[in-house]
């Protein structure tokens, strides 16, 4: 018996090891894509090719040495609106997920350690709230506020906090059910306490894989909302509003349209690779299958 355990514990050896690599190769991989749109975003502050407003170039170029991707239909350089869109699509994904992660971590907390009457109705408004598409919230918020960078951020940020609150009221009352929940309480320390010592520790892994999971949302919510005119008003360039303008032109000038499409494919794929990586070393039962 113990020869044929010690055959399969070999057995197994491999493909522990293969499984090791492959959560490696994805968390490397998502942090390549990430990065580079990251990097891309960080030259744009510093330095880009030409001024966002510039119609110096001849209408609808093909990619060449002055024009690295080529011009749009009013002469603009799209290497420069690609450049400003990976920071306004960086700058929304950050703002929407900090916004939603500060209201849905406090309605989740209140959720967890509210009577039984408010836990069923904060629950049932959080359902409400999550049964409309991230979208439709944002803009009826945007429709109200009208259409900016921040209108954007802050309609996305509320639309995602259900979400999170939700996510976060489920760990919290998991923890709360411990054994040792019970023994801290009986030794003296009071709720604040037991939050920051122990919930938030213990929730902080799987609600950092969800708000990875919230900011590629977040990023195709922005793209929308700038396709249907809804985001950052001109002459901000955005992703969204690329290709909206390139829609007309996608047979004669393809290049506008792909190359903030690729854009937008990197970044979401590579911050939804980052969540698959941080879900395999944060859920222990993930890691021994």
């Amino acid at each position: 018996m113990s020869d044929i355990a010690t055959q399969d514990a070999a057995a197994a050896a491999p493909r522990k090891a293969r499984a090791r690599r492959g959560r490696r190769a994805v968390l490397v991989i998502g942090s390549v894509l990430a990065a580079s749109i990251v990097l891309l975003a960080l030259v744009s502050l510093f330095w880009l090719p030409y001024e966002q407003a510039d119609t110096s170039g001849t209408r609808l170029e093909s990619p060449n040495a002055t024009h690295w991707l080529g011009t749009d239909k009013l002469g603009r350089d799209l290497m420069t609106q690609l450049m400003v869109g990976a920071r306004i699509a960086l700058t929304v994904g950050a703002g929407s997920v900090a916004i939603a992660a500060v209201l849905g971590l406090v309605l989740g907390l209140v959720a967890a350690f509210a009577w039984p009457w408010l836990d069923d109705t904060l629950s049932a408004a959080l359902d409400v709230v999550i049964a409309f598409p991230v979208l439709l919230l944002a803009m009826l918020v945007v429709a109200v506020q009208g259409a900016s960078l921040w209108s954007a951020i802050l309609a996305i940020g509320l639309a995602q906090s259900a979400v999170v609150a939700r996510l976060v009221r489920i760990l919290a009352r998991r923890v709360l059910g411990e054994q040792y929940i019970t023994a801290s309480r009986t030794s003296g320390t009071r709720w604040p306490g037991i939050v920051g010592a122990h919930i938030l520790p213990n929730i902080a892994p799987m609600l950092g894989v969800n708000l990875a999971l919230q900011f590629g949302i977040a990023v195709l919510a922005e793209a929308s909302l700038s396709y249907l005119g809804l985001g950052a008003p001109p002459p901000n360039a955005s992703w969204g509003r690329m290709l909206q303008e390139a829609q007309g032109t996608v047979l004669t000038a393809p290049v506008g349209a792909i190359a903030p499409g690729i854009a937008l494919v990197v970044l979401v794929l590579g911050v939804n690779f980052i969540a698959d990586g941080l879900r395999d070393v944060a859920d222990p039962t993930r890691r021994r299958r």
